[in-house]
């Protein structure tokens, strides 16, 4: 199985959960994904103009009361780990745990149990213009070390109720979708 088959089997997969009135717009979103992926065979990678299927994780303490986010160098904003996926990614969740593992610098993540937690579809300059982001939670093991990466200005741990002065309303929603999880 490709990775191509795996994003197209898991957002036919993806159910989202009622958390915050947008079970709707989740539904929309899927659909809008498994089209992009019907219209466009390089529709996971980074050189499809039309957008691409990127992966992520918001990286949660041991505790459950605070995510790791990174200040990200290139649009100065406090965000979850992730990014675009590679070759050697065999499925979404791999490439999500790839690159968390590589922004945050923790070992050992595990990605919480059943599947995407949220999609979140944003623009990007041209000339990809999209990122189609599957969005995962990780839980850090006890005695996770933080490490910065090339790609962040910054890694801090934030308690939730702080999320909402420092993140934007994607990171937010992520942030609500993962507690209802837990």
């Amino acid at each position: 199985m490709t990775l191509y088959d795996d994003a197209a089997l898991v957002l036919k997969g993806y159910a989202p959960e009622e958390h915050d009135g947008t079970r709707g717009e989740q539904a929309q979103l899927r659909q809008a994904y498994l089209d992009h992926l019907a219209l466009h065979d390089d529709g996971m990678w980074k050189a499809c103009e039309a957008g691409h299927v990127t992966a992520s994780a918001l990286v949660i303490d041991p505790q459950r009361d605070r995510v790791l986010l990174t200040l990200h160098r290139k649009l100065r904003m406090w965000l979850q780990m992730g990014g675009h996926c590679e070759p050697q990614d065999a499925t979404l969740e791999a490439a999500a745990l790839r690159e968390a593992t590589e922004e945050s610098g923790v070992t050992g993540l595990t990605l919480l149990p059943g599947g995407p937690v949220r999609l979140d579809r944003h623009p990007i300059p041209s000339p990809c213009n999209w990122h189609f982001d599957v969005q995962y939670a990780a839980l850090a093991p006890a005695g996770a070390a933080e490490r910065i990466s090339e790609e962040s200005l910054e890694l801090r741990w934030f308690r939730y109720e702080d999320v909402p002065a420092v993140a934007d309303t994607s990171v937010v929603r992520l942030l609500e979708a993962t507690r209802s999880r837990l």
